[in-house]
C-alpha cells in the first residue's frame, strides 16, 4: 500500500554527516542532563507509601489527585486498580513525618472532599524493592539490545548490527535525557515505552535494511550510497503510514488518556520520532561508513570447475 511513490532518489546519505553531528550534539546534551540532573524517579523506584481506598460509586480520579496534590504531593500516580470504585495512591517517602503520619493525613483529606470513601489497605514499599525494579528493568534493557543485535547479525551483517544498536541507543539515550532536562516522572509505564521504542526502532531499521539487500541484488550498477538512497525513499510511503497511524493511537493516550497514561505517550512520542530519524539517518549512515557493501549482503556464487570429474 502507497499513498504516493516518489519517482527520483532522495540524497539522504549526501547530508549524513550533517545530521549525524547534529545526533552526536544531541546525545551529549542528553548525557549530560542525565549525568548532571538524574531522572525524577517514580515511588516505584524510591520507594514510599502506597494506599488503596474504595468508593460507593465510580471514584473520580482527577478529584482525588487534586486533593492529594493539595497536600503538598506534586506528580503523584493516582490511578484505578481492577473496579472503577478502587483508585490506588503511591506516596512519596515523606521525610519529616512517618509513613502512618502521612497516610493519615491524605485520608483525612479525602474523607473530607468524599466521607464514603474506605480505606482498603496502607503498605510501605522499601528502597530495596525499588533498587531491585532498577536493576531489572537495566537488565530487560541489555538484553534486548543483546538480542538485536545477535538477530540482525544473523539476518544481514554485523555491519548493520553495530549501526542499528547505535541508532537504537541513540533513540533510548535521548528520550531519558529530555526525562531528565524536564524532570518528569520516570515510572515503571516508562520503562515500558522506552523498551517499546527499542523494538519499533528496530522494526524500522530492518525495512530499511532488507531493501538495502534487495537493491544490492538488483541494481547492480549502482554505488552503496545511490542503493541506500532508493532504499530509504522506496519505504516512505510505508514509514508515513506505519508511523502517522500509530503517532495518531498515541496522542490519543497523550491527549485523552490522563495522567496515567500522559508520561508513557510522551515517552512514546519522543521515541516514534526519533526512531524514523535514527534508521534513516543514522543506522544506514554508520553502516555506510563502516563499509557495507554488496559482498557483504550476496555472496558470490562459485562457478563449477569444468574439470571436476574429467577422467586424466
Amino acid at each position: 500500500m502507497e499513498l504516493f511513490r516518489i519517482k527520483k532518489d532522495i540524497p539522504f546519505m549526501r547530508h549524513a554527516l550533517i545530521f549525524n553531528v547534529i545526533s552526536a550534539l544531541t546525545f551529549v546534551a542528553a548525557v549530560f542532563f542525565l549525568l548532571h540532573r538524574g531522572l525524577h524517579l517514580s515511588v516505584e523506584f524510591t520507594g514510599g507509601t502506597v494506599m488503596e481506598v474504595s468508593y460507593s460509586k465510580a471514584a473520580d480520579v482527577d478529584s482525588v489527585r487534586k486533593t492529594v496534590e493539595s497536600l503538598g504531593f506534586v506528580d503523584v500516580p493516582v490511578q484505578t486498580f481492577g473496579k472503577a470504585q478502587d483508585v490506588v495512591i503511591r506516596l512519596p517517602s515523606p521525610k519529616e513525618i512517618s509513613a502512618d503520619d502521612q497516610a493519615k493525613k491524605v485520608f483525612t483529606a479525602l474523607q473530607a472532599a468524599d466521607p464514603d470513601v474506605k480505606l482498603q489497605r496502607t503498605e510501605q514499599v522499601g528502597s530495596q524493592v525499588g533498587d531491585e525494579l532498577m536493576h531489572d528493568g537495566l537488565m530487560a534493557l541489555l538484553f534486548v539490545v543483546i538480542g538485536v543485535v545477535i538477530y540482525l547479525a544473523m539476518r544481514f551483517e554485523w555491519k548493520f548490527a553495530v549501526a542499528a544498536i547505535f541508532a537504537n541507543l541513540h533513540d533510548v539515550v535521548i528520550i531519558l535525557g529530555f526525562f531528565a532536562f524536564f524532570q518528569w516522572e520516570f515510572n515503571l509505564s516508562v520503562l515500558a515505552a522506552v523498551l517499546a521504542v527499542l523494538g519499533y526502532s528496530v522494526n524500522e531499521s530492518v525495512v530499511i535494511f532488507d531493501r538495502i539487500r534487495e537493491n544490492f541484488r538488483k541494481q547492480r550498477k549502482m554505488t552503496v550510497k545511490e542503493v541506500i538512497d532508493n532504499a530509504i525513499t522506496s519505504t516512505i510511503s510505508r514509514t508515513v503510514i506505519t508511523h502517522g497511524c500509530t503517532q495518531m493511537m498515541v496522542l490519543s493516550m497523550l491527549l485523552i488518556g490522563g495522567p496515567t497514561l500522559h508520561y508513557f505517550a510522551v515517552a512514546l512520542t519522543i521515541g516514534i520520532c526519533f526512531g524514523i530519524y535514527s534508521s534513516v539517518f543514522v543506522a544506514a549512515a554508520i553502516a555506510m561508513w563502516l563499509g557495507v557493501k554488496r559482498e557483504d549482503l550476496i555472496k558470490p556464487v562459485k562457478e563449477k570447475d569444468d574439470t571436476d570429474g574429467a577422467v586424466v
